[in-house]
C-alpha cells in the first residue's frame, strides 16, 4: 500500500544514486520537444547524461528533460500485458526488455520532478491508475543504420487475433456457412445463440461472406466483424502510479514490486510502475485487450533506445 515512508524511502533511493539535489528541485518543463534520435542523445556531454546504474542502463538526461533507458525487442507477435519489462520476467508478454532495475526508473522519473499517483482500483469499484502522465519514445537504427524514432503507442493496437461475436437467435433460413474452412473462419454456436468471427477480417472475406444472404440482421454482423477486427493503434498513454513495495518473507527486506516485471504495463496491474489509465483488461477478466504490432516492430534482438519524458500541464511548468 502507498505510504509516506514509501515515498521517503525512494526519495532516499533517489539521493543514493546522487540525484538528492534535482529531486528537492522544482519540477523541469518537459513540454519541449526531446532530441529526435540517438545519435543526438549519444553526442550529449557527461554534464547532460547522468548514468543512474553502473552499466548506464538508466540515463537522466538534463537537457532533454527526460529519462533514456537502453532496451532491447523480446517480442514482435502476440498478446501484450507490458510494452517493458525487466530481464528474464514478463517477456513472453513484453515488447521489451531492460537489462536494469525497476526502482532506478523510478527514481529517475522522481528526480525529473514527477509525481507518482495511485495504481488501479479493482474494489469496491474500478477506479483506473493516476499519476504523472509520461511520453513514450523509441528509437532504434534499422539494418541500414538508419535511424528511427516513433511513439510507444505506434508499436501496440487492440488485439485482432481474437473472437468477435454478435448474439443471433438462429441463421437466416437458407444460410449454410462454410465448414472447416481456414480461409473463412465463421461459426454459429447454437447452443450459446452466437455468430462468432476469429481474427482479422479482409474486405474480400467480407464481400464473399455478404453473398451468402441478404438477411438484414446477418449482414450488420458481418459488417460489425470487419469493422472491430481492423488494426487500430493503440490511442491513450501512460501514467505513473508509482509501483509498491512487499517485504520479501526470507529475507525479511522491502522489494519494489514492479521489479517483478510490470514495469510499463498495458494491462492494469496493482503494482505498475506505469500504466494505461483507462480500463485495460486482463487475462483473468475479458481477455488480453492488447496485441503486438508486429509490422512495425523490429528483429528481436534490436537495441531500442526508450525514453520517458513527463508531461506537464502549462500551469504546471516553472
Amino acid at each position: 500500500m502507498r505510504t509516506a515512508q514509501r515515498l521517503r524511502e525512494l526519495a532516499l533511493a533517489t539521493a543514493v544514486l546522487g540525484l538528492g539535489a534535482l529531486a528537492t528541485q522544482s519540477p523541469v518543463n518537459a513540454g519541449d520537444p526531446p532530441a529526435s534520435d540517438a545519435a543526438a542523445a549519444s553526442k550529449k556531454s557527461p554534464e547532460q547524461l547522468v548514468p543512474l546504474d553502473p552499466k548506464g542502463t538508466v540515463q537522466l538526461d538534463r537537457i532533454g528533460k527526460r529519462l533514456l533507458v537502453r532496451t532491447h525487442v523480446v517480442l514482435r507477435e502476440g498478446f501484450l500485458e507490458m510494452l517493458a519489462c525487466p530481464a528474464q520476467t514478463k517477456e513472453h508478454e513484453s515488447i521489451l526488455g531492460v537489462e536494469g532495475r525497476a526502482y532506478v526508473i523510478h527514481a529517475g522519473l522522481l528526480a525529473l520532478g514527477a509525481k507518482a499517483g495511485a495504481p488501479v482500483q479493482y474494489q469496491p469499484k474500478f477506479r483506473p491508475p493516476t499519476g504523472q502522465p509520461i511520453d513514450i519514445f523509441l528509437q532504434w537504427a534499422d539494418a541500414d543504420g538508419k535511424p528511427h524514432r516513433v511513439k510507444a503507442q505506434e508499436w501496440i493496437r487492440y488485439a485482432t487475433h481474437r473472437y468477435f461475436v454478435v448474439t443471433m437467435d438462429q441463421l437466416p433460413p437458407g444460410l449454410k456457412l462454410p465448414e472447416n474452412d481456414e480461409a473463412l473462419p465463421i461459426r454459429f454456436f447454437e447452443k450459446f445463440k452466437q455468430l462468432a468471427w476469429f481474427g482479422p477480417m479482409t474486405a474480400p472475406q467480407r464481400d464473399k461472406l455478404l453473398t451468402l444472404s441478404k438477411d438484414p440482421a446477418y449482414r450488420k454482423a458481418i459488417g460489425s466483424f470487419f469493422d472491430q477486427s481492423q488494426s487500430r493503434q493503440l490511442d491513450v498513454g501512460w501514467v505513473f502510479p508509482g509501483s509498491g513495495e512487499f517485504v520479501d518473507p526470507t529475507t525479511g527486506k522491502k522489494v519494489y514490486e514492479a521489479e517483478a516485471g510490470d514495469l510499463i504495463c498495458v494491462s492494469n496491474f496493482p503494482d505498475a510502475m506505469l500504466d494505461l489509465a483507462i480500463k485495460s483488461t486482463d487475462k483473468q477478466d475479458e481477455g488480453l485487450l492488447f496485441e503486438a504490432w508486429t509490422e512495425r516492430i523490429p528483429p528481436r534482438g534490436t537495441e531500442v533506445l526508450m525514453e520517458l519524458v513527463p508531461r506537464w500541464e502549462k500551469a504546471e511548468q516553472k
